[in-house]
């Protein structure tokens, strides 16, 4: 929005509703699905067909913690159609990232999984270190990395009172 290249109108009709989505690495399960569905569409685009995938690609895909996501998914698995000259589909292992996966702390999403007890005290200590500001750059939604309009909405469900953290 700050960009101009999205509406801010646009982002509260779309934004009643939120869906939220788990990452890839919690729905590993649906990893085998993603991985067939990108194969047929890369394949048609690229005018190959495969006959079976590769018993170990499809366990390394499944083991990989995917930091990019669905995302990231199929950028592997269009490489990889594109490279792949045999009937048989494989990944080569050297594709997927070696960055380590956040940690607990400095993943804002994680965040929201806490405890409410854990959630509201790491949502006032950064309130805190903030002065009571939400928003901006040294807000507190910027210091635990996630949205505004999330954090918003957590201080108000923990009926957390953002006021007594402001500077007298």
């Amino acid at each position: 929005m700050a960009a101009g290249t999205f509406r801010s109108d646009l982002f509260y009709r779309l934004n009643v509703f939120p869906i939220e989505v788990p990452s890839l690495r919690q729905r590993r399960e649906d990893i085998p699905l993603l991985v067939e569905y990108f194969i047929d569409r890369y394949a048609r685009k690229a005018s190959k067909t495969f006959q079976t995938v590769h018993k170990q690609s499809l366990d390394l895909l499944q083991s990989y913690s995917w930091p990019g996501n669905i995302r990231e998914l199929q950028n592997v698995i269009e490489r990889s159609v594109i490279v792949c000259d045999t009937g048989t589909f494989a990944v080569d292992e050297s594709w997927l990232s070696r960055r380590p996966v956040a940690t607990e702390q400095s993943s804002g999403s994680d965040v929201l999984k806490r405890l409410p007890a854990q959630e509201k005290a790491i949502i006032e200590a950064a309130l805190g270190e903030s002065g009571g500001r939400v928003y901006g750059p040294s807000g507190a939604a910027a210091k635990l990395g996630i949205a505004r309009s999330t954090l918003e909405s957590k201080i108000k469900l923990l009926k957390i009172n953002k006021n007594r953290f402001r500077p007298a």
